[in-house]
């Protein structure tokens, strides 16, 4: 029987940090403010030059060289972005040919916002089991940036830019334990950006509209009961994870969902101060930071788990 495992991680953040003392210099806020409701204290901004493809690429090529693997060894490029560099074609497509693959390995790009890397990584692995590819990059990138209002203090000082990645490769005993996916669009309004582009102009408000009381109570109840899923399909609690590397929107979010999984903060990893939440890309950015730091290590249990406007959410668990 084919499983898959995770081979190698890597990440990539614009060069520009954006304090919050900066932030309050722009729009009618304060560090104490954001910092108490959410955790955050800066994030990364791309330049006006960088676009999300270049964050991609530069996550993906850390993770190639630490695999040892040439760009042509790839069967499948999957990127989670819900900021893609254009509406065709996919980023996927044009992070493959940044890369100089050259073999024709299938690329697409998955849309599912602050979930999406969960929900590509669920789609890789299962592609990898059915036996259809046996090497594959899962990128999780945004440029946030673009879509937000900067004079709207509940949305602008939240949101950052970056990517982060993982290479998974065929293995004959799990690494990627299970994974579970969830979706229910009834709760759209909660979360959205409307806008959409039609016959050359743009209808709708274009930025980030959430009503984050709401998003802040299902968020909650929809990680912890994902989470229990997981552990529980395979037979497992709280107690049996080394590490949770959590979507990192909030930490009082992350630190609730912990507390009802009786997994002590000090097994949880967390960017959300730094980086703020880069959506897709924060789940794949935390976890390259605690491989790199030496907190992760070969043999440990991960479980990771998102949510994300849709409301699309979901969680894996992991061996790494």
């Amino acid at each position: 029987m084919t499983f898959s495992r995770i081979a190698a991680t890597g990440s990539h953040l614009p060069d520009r940090a954006v304090t919050n003392q900066e932030l309050a210099t722009r729009v009618d806020t304060t560090d104490e403010w954001i910092v108490s409701r959410s955790g955050i204290s800066q994030r990364y901004l791309a330049n006006d030059a960088e676009r999300t493809s270049d964050l991609a690429l530069a996550a993906a090529r850390k993770a190639l060289t630490t695999a040892g693997w040439a760009p042509d060894d790839l069967d499948l490029i999957v990127v989670a972005t819900t900021t893609p560099d254009m509406t065709f074609p996919s980023t996927a497509c044009i992070v493959q040919a940044g890369l100089g693959v050259t073999n024709g390995c299938a690329a697409f790009d998955v849309q599912a916002v602050c979930s999406g890397f969960i929900y590509a990584f669920a789609t890789a692995d299962a592609m990898i089991r059915s036996g259809m590819v046996k090497k594959a990059l899962v990128i999780g990138a945004e440029t946030l940036s673009r879509i937000i209002d900067w004079n709207d203090r509940g949305t602008c000082v939240l949101f950052g830019d970056g990517a982060g990645c993982v290479l998974l490769e065929a293995a004959t005993e799990p690494g990627v334990i299970g994974c579970h996916l969830h979706a229910d669009g009834r709760h759209m309004p909660i979360l959205k950006a409307p806008g959409v582009l039609e016959a050359g102009q743009v209808r709708g408000n274009p930025f980030i509209e959430m009503d984050g009381q709401a998003v802040f109570k299902f968020a909650v109840e929809a990680l912890a009961a994902t989470a229990q899923e997981t552990l529980a399909a395979h037979g497992m609690s709280g107690e049996d994870v080394d590490w949770m590397v959590p979507h990192q929107a909030n930490i009082r979010i992350i630190q609730s969902t912990a507390k009802r999984l009786k997994i002590p903060m000090e097994r949880v990893v967390t960017t959300v101060a730094q980086h703020g939440n880069t959506s897709a890309a924060s789940i794949p950015l935390a976890l390259d930071v605690a491989v790199r730091d030496g907190r992760i290590r070969r043999g440990q249990t991960v479980l990771m788990e998102g949510i994300g406007a849709g409301f699309a959410w979901g969680s894996a668990l992991v061996r790494y």
